[in-house]
């Protein structure tokens, strides 16, 4: 029997699934816990220690995603079980970090809903549904993930998919304040965790892969009012706009664009989608941006300059958001080597005589392991975490040496990293304990080729770089398994003062989790396959593990409640890789209700297993079309439809894998999808701009041709 999803094409988002309809308000439980709800000031999140609460999204202030418990050790942590679980209403991907405090989880899941939870027992105190319409789905260049939310002064605040930023009341549910932060007309989303600092609530956005500039923006967090907004990219007429980053432009980001390109109608990018700091010892907010738009700078800036501040680490004063220093990891960025991935900010002994100073640390997406002056930005020093070949080293001044060949043209280069990095949004961790830094690492080449058919899509994503090079029409199933075989994650505890690894842990495949650091001397990690792993701390030992039945990629977090110490993480299939590299999973994914799940010592729960009807995995018509049709086929599907269905066409079960789906079959209903937008409310909206009713056929070809090349004898596939 066919599941339902098979029916759907993508591009966007699906429905949540039955029974969990958008609501208007907050359904609250009839019994909450007796707590206080989410008392929260500056001051407590700045002097915690990362010990019984979890109050902001990297633990502390400081995101060092290490935990001063000990109840849960090496000697114990043989024991762990499953306390409880809470489903999540979404079989769509989930990346949040639960914020625990005063005994309530505040934790969202897919669609930005909000769900508050008894942290010691899992019971629901209320949900919130901000009642996306699904169409916007659509704008989501990695799924319609959300990675948390903040909490201040008894309210709990989320960034909506759709551009809003919304307060709710700790302890109801019931929305306080909604601004629309972003133009709401544009590919703008938010999928990012705010942070709160001294009454203002920090929140940016994505989409520079479609084509927005990006900015980060402060608002007061008892009205929702806009105090500040610094943004990463120029004006495009290069002139003021009476905003925090003005002085910037001028002083320093203005010469280095050109004045014409694609940056000038299309935003440049840099959107800060994740990586926001405050750095409590200099008063001053440091953040990550994002790549450029289009990615290719040839198309995006002809000019050629470096381009501030995309793929930039930036520092702006915590109440006024005016420019202090800036960091730029990836120059002219080429490649979406974007910025925004973890940064922490530590004190290592790097002054005189092994004083400490104060750093701040990154590993982006480019391969490369830095290390700031968290108070000036000077760089002190850099080395390569992962192989790599776009560059051979960073000069004195940290600037990366690039190769030639990197700066793509016509022919393809096989690079490392490709465009989902040597470390994605997956948070790393820092224990001052042992002095190491925790890196969820990868590789995923990509070959990057100019494409020739370049022109500005208002929906759909705008690289500038063919994603159908070096692939054939019809890839046989031996090019699946060698892309797999290219595909390798490892976790790094690496050394931020030797700029080298202590060990390294060789994973299976790549797209691994977040990682947690625990005065316990243990390293959690959630892995692709579903297994959540303690590790040694000091030696990389594997001292325990559990199958969480789903996708384990979020950030782990862990607190105490009545002096028993639990350890949590959020489970769920979804985010840019499940998207765009279904190849990758092994074997393909099953459909699942993304989870909480919980431990302690002792824990005895179960986790439920999937329990929806699986795929019928075969060719759904014969194959049509000569050789020209499926191959104009393939380009047409690498230009409008990978991203979301997958490399190939192999998707891994998150959304429809097209080669098994009912509507290949039938070219009315095909067309319906595609050009007619008959499921546009699930978020597949029409591609009738962009694509003729030709290249729509010609699709079909090539997906039910990737179908019977991929099938196994007996009528299966992968």
């Amino acid at each position: 029997m066919t599941h339902w999803r098979s029916f759907i094409m993508a591009g966007g988002a699906l429905a949540l699934l039955a029974g969990c309809a958008p609501k208007e308000k907050a359904e609250v439980a009839e019994k909450p816990v007796e707590a206080a709800f989410a008392a929260v000031d500056t001051n407590r999140i700045a002097t915690a220690s990362g010990g019984a609460e979890w109050l902001t999204y990297g633990g502390t202030y400081d995101e060092q995603r290490f935990s001063t418990l000990t109840g849960i050790n090496t000697e114990n942590v043989g024991r762990l079980g499953v306390a409880w679980t809470h489903d999540l209403d979404t079989n769509r991907g989930v990346e949040a970090t639960p914020i625990v405090v005063d005994g309530v989880m505040y934790v969202t899941s897919a669609w930005s809903i909000v769900y508050a939870l008894d942290a010691k027992t899992g019971d629901a105190l209320w949900t919130y549904d901000p009642d996306v319409d699904r169409a916007v789905g659509v704008k989501a260049c990695c799924d319609v993930v959300n990675r948390g939310v903040a909490v201040l002064d008894g309210k709990v605040y989320v960034g909506v998919i759709d551009g809003r930023l919304e307060a709710l009341n700790a302890k109801t549910g019931e929305r306080v304040w909604s601004t629309v932060t972003v133009d709401q007309a544009k590919p703008y989303t938010i999928t990012g965790a705010p942070r709160v600092v001294n009454g203002k609530v920090l929140i940016g956005n994505g989409g520079a892969e479609l084509g927005v500039r990006g900015y980060l923006t402060a608002y007061d967090a008892a009205t929702g009012k806009k105090l500040w907004r610094f943004y990463t990219v120029p004006n495009p007429k290069k002139q003021p706009d009476n905003e925090a980053s003005d002085k910037a432009f001028e002083s320093v980001g203005n010469v280095t664009w050109g004045d014409e390109g694609a940056w000038v109608t299309d935003g440049g990018g840099g959107t800060v989608w994740d990586s926001i700091v405050y750095d409590t010892v200099n008063d001053q907010i440091i953040f990550g941006v994002g790549n450029g738009s289009p990615w290719n700078r040839t198309f995006r800036d002809p000019a050629g300059g470096d381009n501030l501040f995309l793929s930039s680490i930036v520092a702006v004063d915590a109440n006024t958001g005016e420019y202090k220093w800036h960091f730029q990891t990836t120059p002219g960025d080429n490649w979406d080597y974007t910025a925004t991935q973890s940064i922490i900010l530590a004190d290592l002994p790097l002054g005189e005589d092994g004083a400490p100073r104060r750093v701040a640390m990154q590993a982006p997406k480019n391969g490369f392991f830095y290390v700031l002056d968290a108070a000036t930005g000077e760089y002190l020093s850099g080395d390569a975490f992962v192989p790599l070949n776009w560059a051979t080293g960073l000069d004195e001044n940290g600037r990366p040496m690039e190769v030639a060949a990197a700066r793509y043209g016509k022919e393809p280069h096989q690079q490392l990293p490709g465009p989902l990095g040597a470390h994605n949004w997956h948070p790393m961790a820092y224990s001052p304990e042992t002095g190491l830094a925790y890196i969820p690492a990868q590789e995923i080449p990509q070959a990057y080729a100019e494409d020739p058919r370049f022109g500005t899509k208002t929906i759909g994503w705008n690289t500038g770089a063919d994603f159908s090079s070096g692939i054939p029409p019809i890839a046989p199933p031996d090019v699946a398994k060698f892309l797999r075989s290219t595909l390798k994650g490892r976790l790094i505890a690496w050394d931020p003062v030797k700029q080298e690894p202590r060990w390294t842990v060789e994973h299976e495949n790549a797209w691994n989790g977040g990682v947690l650091s625990t005065a316990g001397n243990l390293v959690f990690q959630g892995k692709l396959n579903g297994e959540f792993v303690a590790y040694n701390a000091a030696t990389g030992e594997k001292l325990w593990s559990q199958n969480v039945k789903s996708g384990a990629a979020s950030g782990p977090g862990t607190y105490l409640i009545d002096g028993e110490q639990y350890v949590t993480i959020t489970t769920g299939w979804g985010s840019a890789f499940a998207l765009a590299a279904g190849y990758a999973y092994d074997p393909a994914v099953p459909s699942t209700v993304g989870k909480v799940v919980t431990f302690k010592i002792g824990g005895a729960g179960l986790i439920a297993d999937a329990d929806f009807t699986p795929i019928e995995r075969t060719a759904k018509a014969d194959v049509f079309g000569d050789e020209a049709m499926i191959a104009q086929g393939a380009v047409a599907f690498s230009r409008n439809c990978m991203v979301c269905h997958g490399a190939l066409a192999a998707s891994s079960g998150v959304l429809p894998d097209l080669r098994w789906s009912a509507i290949t079959g039938n070219p009315e209903a095909w067309k319906g999808v595609v050009l007619d937008g008959n499921l546009a409310a699930n978020g597949m909206v029409s591609f009738s701009e962009y694509l003729t009713p030709e290249e729509t056929e010609a699709i079909r070809a090539y997906v039910l041709a990737q179908a019977h090349a991929i099938a196994d004898p007996a009528g299966g596939g992968q």
